[in-house]
C-alpha cells in the first residue's frame, strides 16, 4: 500500500512538474511576442519622407502627418528630425491612391466610394543598418457617402466631424459629397497609419 501510495506521489509530481514547464514555456513565448520587433534599447525613431508612387500630388505628405502622430500618441518611440540622433530610421512610399464607386442607385447614379490607399515601409536600425521589420504592402480603405441617404448619421465615423443629422436636410448634394469625402480621406489617412504602426510594432 505504501509502495503504492510512493508510485501515486511520483506520478503526480511528475505532472505537476511538467505542468509548470509547460505555463514557464508558454510564458517565455508569450514574453517574446510581446516584445515585437522593437529593440528593449530603442526609444527614437526618424521618419523618412514617404515617396508617392501615385498620380496623387501630396498624398504622400498627409499619410506621413498621419503616421508621425500615430506613433507619438502611442508614447513607445519619440519621433526625432535628425536621423543621426535616432536608434531607428522608418522608410517607405505610397503605392497607390484612389477611389471606386461602392454603391450606386436605381438610375446608375453612386451613393457612395471606397476610398482607399496602400503603402510600403521598413524599419530600419540606426546603428548596425539591419532591417527590422518591412512590408511589400499595407491596404486600408474606408466608405465616403456622397449624397445624404447614404449617410448613416449614428455612426461613429459620422459623429467624429462636427456636422448632425439635422444638418444634412439644410445641405446640397455637392457640399453633403466634399465634406464626406474629405472625413473619409482624414479617416483613410489614420486608419492606414494605424495599421502600418501596429505591424511594424508586433512584426507582422
Amino acid at each position: 500500500m505504501i509502495r503504492g501510495f510512493q508510485v501515486r506521489f511520483v506520478f503526480s509530481l511528475s505532472l505537476l512538474l511538467a505542468l509548470l514547464g509547460a505555463m514557464s514555456l508558454q510564458g517565455c513565448t508569450l514574453s517574446f511576442a510581446a516584445n515585437g520587433t522593437l529593440p528593449d534599447s530603442a526609444k527614437t525613431i526618424y521618419v523618412e519622407n514617404f515617396g508617392n508612387a501615385t498620380r496623387v500630388p501630396g498624398v504622400n505628405d498627409k499619410y506621413m502627418i498621419a503616421l508621425k502622430q500615430e506613433i507619438a500618441q502611442h508614447h513607445r518611440l519619440i519621433v526625432v528630425d535628425d536621423r543621426s540622433g535616432a536608434d531607428l530610421v522608418l522608410s517607405g512610399r505610397v503605392l497607390y491612391f484612389g477611389n471606386a464607386v461602392r454603391t450606386s442607385n436605381s438610375v446608375a447614379e453612386p451613393l457612395d466610394y471606397a476610398d482607399t490607399v496602400s503603402v510600403e515601409a521598413k524599419l530600419v536600425s540606426n546603428d548596425s543598418g539591419k532591417i527590422l521589420w518591412s512590408s511589400n504592402s499595407i491596404s486600408s480603405s474606408v466608405t465616403a457617402p456622397v449624397v445624404s441617404q447614404a449617410i448613416i448619421a449614428t455612426t461613429p465615423q459620422f459623429l467624429r466631424q462636427n456636422l448632425r443629422g439635422g444638418d444634412l436636410v439644410n445641405m446640397p448634394d455637392l457640399q453633403v459629397a466634399a465634406t464626406q469625402q474629405a472625413s473619409a480621406g482624414q479617416q483613410l489617412m489614420t486608419q492606414a497609419a494605424s495599421e502600418l504602426y501596429t505591424d511594424m510594432v508586433w512584426g507582422l
